[in-house]
């Protein structure tokens, strides 16, 4: 809903399009700073709107450009505007405890000042880095006094319905296809927009707004970047003296230097090192060959930090990083815990050298690989030998050598490999040798299990292949899996590199 007029040479314009005010700036090529006012009113059917107004006449120039400003926007009939004043009248929208929080906190969303029984839409939007929209939006009933509360309030529509409330994130998707959600910077928040409009039906009208800012890096967190010898990483070190408990941090195939889980484990307590292993800098997109050195390299850099106690290194990694991290467990002493999210018990895809031995890569034959024809997504899921086949068994990795921990993760609705069996198969293993070992199993869950309320990927771009690959999941059961596996994580570490609880985090 958009307004606008001109009078006495000033032009004004009010719309429930928060972009549609910086849009007649730019038309004016007026600089967002020549706006005289910018603030809040209320149209007389409760729709909240910004207000903006310009004089004309502080420049000659813009006289000729009015008509042009004008046609930017429609004026709607019957469209009364009261003073900005009356803005106070609007629905209240609040996020509890505080509308600033790390990206893994749970909020309480709750909406006030509605009528009773009145339909409502909740909207929650959400601009990453790259410009892509992501947005989710459910149906509610205001109660009879006239408030909403997420925890309570049952969604009858959109994209989730029931009790959920932190379904307006979990839920979150591009117009645009196969995006991922994933934080590149992690020094910079993400803006998570909530608006709710009137009524069940096209959100013209705006009743009230706020803003939920998530943040990956809790305050007084430190992020280091680390040119150290052959080493592309990054340190985050918890705010105060420690010592604290020594992360290293492992993606999969896809490469790069993945920040956001480290930086959120830093913000719990954890010293983290984010360890780049292929596709980033000079490290090539696909390696003949990785180096157990290289991994060693790390984990001596990160035991030498000041900060981090000496009771040995956990290892968290997720699939080509979940069999990597159960390797370095296997030949390199110190390492105490281990979590391998949606991994296997053999090593994959690449070759990995290490003292006086080389590991072999599990057998595949990429003639197996299947390519729907209508989305063009490639399903890896058979392109691997069986794994029961002792022909395939000189790849495996020999975890009944370690003397660490070990949680197993995996989804059951795993589509770019089968995660959940070569978990299963690696646990029996270890249960053969009578070591103990906790493994979870995740109906409804697919490959990539990330921090929680991060929204399901169920496929995207594999940034080393250049093909768009099945990641699988389901929407609610997937969430509810993130949420676990987060707390379990977390857990697991704590107990067994510190001995104690989680403690609570600052932001």
């Amino acid at each position: 809903m958009t307004a606008c007029g001109c009078t006495s040479g000033w032009w004004w314009c009010a719309t429930s399009d928060g972009n549609a005010w910086r849009r007649a700036c730019s038309e004016l090529r007026l600089p967002a700073a020549r706006a005289c006012r910018l603030e809040e009113a209320v149209t007389s059917r409760g729709c909240l709107l910004d207000f903006g107004i310009l004089n004309l006449r502080s420049d000659r120039r813009l006289d000729s450009r009015r008509s042009c400003a004008t046609q930017l926007v429609s004026l709607p009939s019957q469209a009364q505007l009261l003073s900005p004043s009356s803005a106070a009248m609007a629905v209240r929208v609040m996020v509890l405890p505080s509308s600033k929080c790390l990206f893994d906190d749970p909020v309480q969303i709750r909406v006030a000042g509605l009528q009773p029984q009145q339909e409502v839409t909740l909207r929650a939007s959400l601009l990453d880095e790259s410009g892509e929209l992501f947005q989710a939006h459910a149906r509610y009933r205001a109660g009879s006094n006239g408030e909403l509360d997420l925890s309570r309030s049952p969604s009858v529509g959109g994209s989730y319905s029931g009790v959920e409330p932190m379904g307006l994130l979990w839920s979150l998707q591009s117009k645009a296809p196969y995006k991922r959600l994933a934080k590149r910077n992690v020094l910079t928040p993400y803006y998570v927009d909530l608006e709710v409009y009137e009524g069940h039906g096209d959100m013209s009208c705006l009743l009230g707004k706020c803003t939920n800012e998530r943040w990956f890096l809790g305050e007084g967190v430190k992020r280091i970047p680390v040119r150290e010898g052959r080493l592309k990483a990054t340190l985050f070190l918890p705010a105060g003296p420690g010592p604290f408990p020594g992360l290293i941090d492992l993606y999969g195939s896809g490469g790069g230097l993945v920040e956001y889980r480290a930086s959120l484990l830093a913000s719990r307590g954890f010293v983290t090192l984010a360890l780049a292993y292929m596709a980033f800098e000079d490290l090539p997109a696909m390696p003949e060959v990785l180096e157990m050195s290289y991994f060693e390299e790390a984990m001596n850099f990160l035991r030498k930090q000041q900060q981090v106690k000496d009771t040995g290194i956990g290892i968290l990694g997720l699939s080509k990083g979940a069999d990597l991290a159960l390797s370095m467990a296997t030949f390199l002493p110190g390492i105490k815990a281990v979590v391998s999210i949606s991994g296997s018990g053999f090593n994959s895809f690449i070759p990995l050298k290490g003292n006086g031995f080389t590991l072999p890569t599990h057998p595949y034959n990429l003639g197996r690989v299947k390519t729907s024809d209508d989305s063009c997504l490639v399903d890896f899921s058979d392109v691997l030998d069986d794994h029961r086949d002792p022909a395939t068994w000189d790849c495996r990795i020999p975890m009944e050598r370690s003397s660490a921990r070990f949680l197993f993760l995996s989804g059951q609705d795993d589509m770019n490999w089968k995660s959940d069996l070569y978990c299963q198969d690696v646990v029996q293993r270890l249960q053969q040798c009578e070591r103990e070992v906790e493994f979870c199993s995740y109906p409804g869950a697919g490959h990539l299990l990330e921090p929680p309320y991060l929204p399901l990927c169920q496929a995207s771009i594999h940034k080393v292949l250049g093909m768009f690959v099945r990641w699988g999941g389901r929407w609610r059961e997937h969430a509810r899996a993130q949420e676990d596996a987060w707390h379990r994580i977390q857990a697991f570490f704590w107990q067994h590199l510190m001995d104690s609880d989680i403690p609570k985090s600052k932001l």
